[in-house]
């Protein structure tokens, strides 16, 4: 079969797994998901807070992407890097195709905010007004607040021969002003830069409103209808808001930096100068004022978004903490514990027993923190090692990790500096821990550490056990609530004496042994991926059973790829749920008729990573680490198996609920389009899980219950006798 490709215009698919038509571009890929979000935010089902919510993710979504992937682009443009992707495409045509998708995207948020969130706002009460049609009390009170909380903090920005243009912030909200002296030319006018400051609401409450209703203004208005008090004895022409997206990616040459603490420091000073990328801007600007500030910035006309009034989304989110609106949200659950224990030092015995498997959000993340704290306690434990990638400004890990060192433990804990966008919060707490005689290391040189383990040792009866957590997720007790993660502690000892050599190779010079259980990148990560695949293959070959699933949340490795194709072609059926960005396209007869990929997007991020191969010995393993070259290069992971079969039961229904889910899955189809699976779904795989959860709940509290009561009877009897 030879058909033409949506995807590049001069490319046929054919049974070629070399093919550029036969491969989605990454960067595409990932903004056909940020669309799967903005569904959520049009989803009328879904509570109206929540929705908003889902608009302010897609716009910091978007904004991460231009400074790092478009940055990163950009920078190819400039040094005139040619070379296409595996799509066929250079840098330069995918700023283009990134620029035309993105025009689309702009024009569904501006409905979807003036012809449903607005209109659902104002039938809960909540209404923003313009200062124009307020009465006389209201503009005295928004007079008095730009006055007296606006104004002294406010700084007008001349822009001529004397004043270049500022260096304005990475992400801030701007007004550009155009401006001239009373009985001047008209041809003759100044412009000027006001930066609309961070540091106070974007959105004013009216005060005295009913308690039924909420009347809002936006900060910006505000000042612009102010403007000309910061400009006594000029004339105001023009405003427009603006804002500006700069390049943020930090890249270092580690072989080349003497102390790599120190230079990520300077770099992230150097950060909110990065060179501009994206310019948005209301799109009733004046050609005046457009050309002004894009040749001040060196943009293109497709780094410009027109944007309506309502950018940036963010100004929103002072209406999470509107009472009008407080139920409108997703209805609270608490996570519960995967097992009862009393006491958190009980927990070493419970793992000897048997692994543990521990399911975020659904599962409590305190399991993990009482873990660290009765380690910290523990007279018997002699060491604690872990790898804190994102760790969340609050942390009673690493409060327990200071508490285990002054107890006289060994605790080595192992930073990733470069955590993009975390990086000086690691900083901040590697030099927490350095203070507190931790033994602090930010792993190998041309590496992240992004992989997730903690490892004790604790004497026992005269011997060293060894405890291991290994998980998908980092130990971050805020993303714990919020992304579905999957992890397990254990006792095993081929799995622990993997971990102490994966341990030892990042904070000395040890070499790498060969591994008994894990797999490691860099190493033979992706070599057993793909003979894993190969296997399936072989096996279907040979008119076996062959199954894949694999849950993932970025699929861009060429390699697994054309591995998957030539796996789907020997007819073996693969199941791929991925969250974000796919290369892989599902459904070409004789190539891909066997794959199937879905992505589920709902109130929780998806963010575990399993995989499953039917012909596989072990046939289930967990993982830190996406199909990504980044992943499999140049960063440090972990793939491990889960070998306890009660384990490998629970996990393989948690694959079959999101391969169920008709609520919040959506299908790519043959053309690159993702479809939901229905539109009146009944069984979304994140609400059965928050549902399973709280029925555990519930019959632990009855058998607590239960407990208690007989207890109290005993006693009682006791007494009487």
């Amino acid at each position: 079969m030879v058909a033409k490709s949506t995807n590049h215009k001069e490319a046929e698919i054919t049974n070629d797994v070399d093919n550029p038509a036969l491969y989605e571009n990454r960067e595409i890929s990932w903004l056909k998901f940020n669309d799967r979000v903005l569904e959520e935010a049009l989803d009328p089902s879904n509570p109206l807070l929540e929705r908003i919510r889902f608009l302010t993710i897609t716009e910091s979504n978007l904004d991460e992407f231009f400074m790092v992937r478009v940055a990163g682009l950009k920078q190819k443009i400039a040094n005139t890097i040619t070379t296409r992707d595996a799509q066929g495409l250079t840098p330069e045509e995918q700023v283009i195709k990134i620029s035309k998708h993105l025009k689309d995207f702009s024009s569904q948020v501006s409905l979807a905010i003036k012809d449903d969130i607005l209109p659902s706002l104002h039938k809960k009460g909540v209404r923003f007004i313009k200062i124009k049609d307020l009465q006389l009390k209201d503009r005295k009170a928004v007079e008095n607040y730009f006055r007296n909380d606006i104004f002294p903090i406010l700084t007008p920005l001349a822009i001529d021969i004397g004043h270049p243009f500022p260096r304005l912030a990475n992400r801030s909200l701007n007004m550009a002003v155009v401006l001239k002296k009373p009985k001047q030319k008209k041809d003759e006018n100044l412009f000027a830069v006001v930066q609309v400051p961070q540091a106070i609401p974007s959105l004013y409450r009216l005060p005295g409103t009913k308690p039924n209703q909420h009347r809002y203004i936006w900060l910006k208005d505000i000042m612009s209808t102010n403007m000309k008090k910061l400009f006594p004895g000029f004339e105001i022409q023009e405003i427009y808001s603006f804002k500006i997206t700069r390049d943020s990616d930090i890249i270092i040459e580690e072989d080349e930096v003497d102390d790599l603490l120190t230079t990520i420091q300077r770099e992230l000073r150097n950060r909110e100068k990065g060179a501009a990328v994206r310019l948005e801007i209301q799109s009733n600007v004046s050609d005046y004022v457009l050309k002004t500030v894009q040749e001040a910035l060196f943009l293109e006309d497709e780094d410009i978004y027109l944007q309506d009034d309502e950018f940036p989304l963010s100004g929103f989110k002072p209406l999470f903490d509107d009472a009008l609106l407080a139920e409108e949200q997703f209805t609270f659950f608490t996570p519960i514990v995967p097992i009862d224990y009393d006491k958190p030092s009980q927990l070493f015995d419970e793992i000897k027993k048997k692994d543990i498997l521990i399911h975020l959000p659904f599962d409590s993340f305190s399991i993990v923190e009482d873990f660290i704290a009765a380690a910290a306690e523990d007279p018997g434990v002699l060491a604690i090692k872990m790898t804190l990638y994102r760790t969340g400004s609050k942390s009673s890990v690493i409060n327990n990790l200071i508490r285990a060192a002054r107890n006289g433990k060994q605790v080595t804990a192992l930073v990733e500096l470069k955590a993009r966008f975390d990086e000086e919060r690691n900083i901040q707490w590697a030099q927490t821990l350095e203070e507190e005689g931790i033994h602090v290391v930010y792993g190998l040189i041309g590496y992240k550490t992004h992989c997730k383990m903690l490892l004790v040792a604790k004497k026992e009866r005269n011997k060293v056990n060894r405890y291991v957590h290994l998980s998908t997720g980092n130990y971050n007790s805020i993303t714990a609530r919020l992304y579905t993660d999957i992890g397990i502690f254990t006792n095993d000892t081929q799995l622990a004496n993997d971990i102490t050599h994966l341990f030892n190779s990042i904070t000395g010079y040890a070499k790498l042994p060969k591994m008994r259980k894990i797999f490691p990148a860099p190493g033979n990560l992706k070599k057993k991926v793909i003979s894993c695949i190969q296997a399936e293959a072989k096996a279907a070959k040979e008119k076996q059973d062959a199954h894949i699933i694999a849950k993932i949340n970025s699929l861009v490795d060429t390699d697994v790829a054309k591995e998957l194709y030539l796996a789907s072609q020997a007819g073996v059926k693969i199941e791929l749920i991925v969250r974000g960005a796919c290369c892989v396209r599902a459904g070409i007869k004789g190539i891909s008729e066997n794959i199937t990929v879905r992505s589920i997007v709902g109130r929780l991020l998806e963010h575990s990573r399993i995989f499953y191969f039917k012909n596989s010995d072990p046939r289930l393993f967990l993982a830190s680490a996406d199909w990504m070259p980044r992943n499999f290069t140049r960063r440090i992971e972990t793939m491990f198996p889960i070998e306890d079969q009660d384990l490998i039961d629970r996990i393989m229904t948690i694959l079959s609920l999101y391969l169920s889910d008709n609520k919040k899955a959506r299908v790519l189809l043959q053309d690159g389009t993702y479809k939901k699976v229905t539109t009146n779904g009944n069984l979304g795989a994140q609400e059965q899980l928050i549902f399973e959860i709280n029925m555990r709940r519930l019959k632990r509290e009855q058998e607590q219950g239960s407990k208690k009561n007989i207890e109290q009877r005993e006693k009682k009897t006791t007494q009487e006798l």
